[in-house]
């Protein structure tokens, strides 16, 4: 069986005409689960990857995984207000008004190495604002690594055209 066949499709979630990806079907598979995190990892075996930067709240489910894989460091991308240290932040556009996410002010060293990892695409805003994020604390995101890309909504386009190596276990028609 494939890691798609293994997601969960709610229809109406959470609000009427969106198809919700559902990851949590896959997580408790173990054999989907390993599948997943070997999927996320094996393109960036023998990269130099220092930290995995992984975007709440599945995100951190996946990076924690690919970090130790790849013996690197975990960086947490949280929604405002959530992190306990001194913090910087990226704004970001949502369908109506902002939000904004945010890193502990030492959790990027200059230079170093990062892979992004989420869960899903979809319009690619808070990927977008996470590499910001990142670069701006003095990183160089090498990559972005989802489990799901929803392709019709233009997220891994617009991050493609913004030069960004983008890759994805498997993608979903629609929204």
């Amino acid at each position: 069986m494939s890691i798609k066949s293994r997601i969960r499709t709610i229809p109406n979630f959470p609000k009427p005409g969106i198809m919700f990806r559902d990851i949590t079907t896959l997580l408790q598979d173990p054999v989907g689960f390993r599948l997943t995190i070997e999927g996320l990892v094996e393109p960036y075996r023998g990269v130099r990857v220092d930290k995995v930067a992984a975007i709440e709240a599945r995100g951190f489910i996946l990076g924690g995984a690919v970090a130790e894989k790849l013996h690197a460091g975990l960086v947490p991308v949280r929604k405002k207000g959530k992190l306990p240290a001194a913090t910087i932040s990226q704004e970001y556009l949502l369908e109506y008004g902002t939000d904004r996410i945010e890193i502990h002010t030492d959790s990027v060293i200059e230079g170093e190495h990062i892979l992004l990892i989420d869960d899903l695409l979809a319009t690619g805003g808070t990927a977008s604002a996470a590499i910001q994020l990142l670069e701006r604390a003095g990183g160089r995101v090498i990559g972005c690594s989802f489990v799901v890309d929803l392709p019709d909504l233009g997220g891994s386009t617009l991050l493609r055209e913004a030069g960004r190596t983008v890759r994805a276990l498997c993608s979903f028609d629609g929204h």
